[in-house]
């Protein structure tokens, strides 16, 4: 069974047993996490698509990692006026293994 979900504002495509680096989520390493907003999901022989979202659907998992990814520099420049700009940036995310898919028969 597979499904998609939505969180951070981006979707992803999850599968029991899967690790998946999101934007980052509260909570602590060990946490459960559940995911409410389901787009789609299907096993071998359902499709069940939601509009927007299906409801009494939940995704489960675990966080095994809170970190951040590694340095991106940011570079602003305009030629002949003199202007630079240096920035870094590192994006925090969670580490999450999804364990369940939850989706009742409609």
């Amino acid at each position: 069974m597979h499904a998609i979900i939505k969180t951070g504002g981006k979707q992803y495509t999850v599968e029991p047993g899967d690790e998946v680096k999101f934007e980052k989520i509260s909570g602590q390493v060990g946490d459960i996490v559940t995911f409410d907003e389901i787009l789609m999901a299907s096993d071998e022989e359902n499709i069940h698509i939601g509009t927007p979202f299906l409801a009494d659907s939940k995704v489960t998992g675990k966080i095994l990692c809170q970190g951040r990814e590694k340095k991106i520099i940011v570079f602003k420049y305009k030629r002949r006026k003199g202007y630079r700009r240096k920035n870094g940036h590192r994006q925090a995310f969670s580490l999450v293994k999804i364990e369940q898919i939850d989706v009742p028969e409609q």
